[in-house]
């Protein structure tokens, strides 16, 4: 009797995890009030990769740590702080020598993640089952 009970316990807590799982894993990934990336925000995203700027530069707080978070940086200083530091280089930041339409390029995919939400959030909320979302979020 109590193998079956057991098992019926068993069975019922693996059906949950599976639905709860589809759940989580489905919910929210939908980013519908943001466009689709353009063209030259996407050639800025490969200029992005083919010079391993995620090694210095991070987006949401993911990736290196000798540079800032860029996730909002055209929204905080704007595109032209952006460009010139980008065209320049600085103390920190080597110059890579990147032609203007590549620079063009990787501010336009700066600007397409500023688009993607704030970064850290302001004002946030801990859902029941354990994901955070911004309050003035519609989703």
């Amino acid at each position: 009797m109590t193998t079956i009970n057991n098992r019926l316990i068993f069975s019922a807590l693996f059906v949950s995890f599976v639905i709860y799982s589809a759940y989580i894993y489905t919910a929210g990934t939908e980013a519908t009030h943001i466009a689709p990336m353009s063209e030259e925000a996407r050639h800025g995203q490969q200029v992005y990769q083919k010079y391993n700027c995620v090694a210095c530069h991070q987006f949401y707080g993911l990736g290196g740590y000798i540079g800032p978070d860029l996730t909002n940086v055209i929204s905080n200083r704007g595109a032209a702080y952006s460009s010139a530091f980008i065209t320049a280089g600085t103390a920190r930041m080597p110059n890579l020598g990147l032609s203007p339409e590549e620079v063009v390029a990787v501010v336009a995919y700066l600007g397409f993640v500023d688009k993607t939400g704030t970064y850290p959030p302001e004002n946030y909320e801990v859902t029941w089952f354990g994901t955070v979302r911004q309050e003035d979020d519609p989703q």
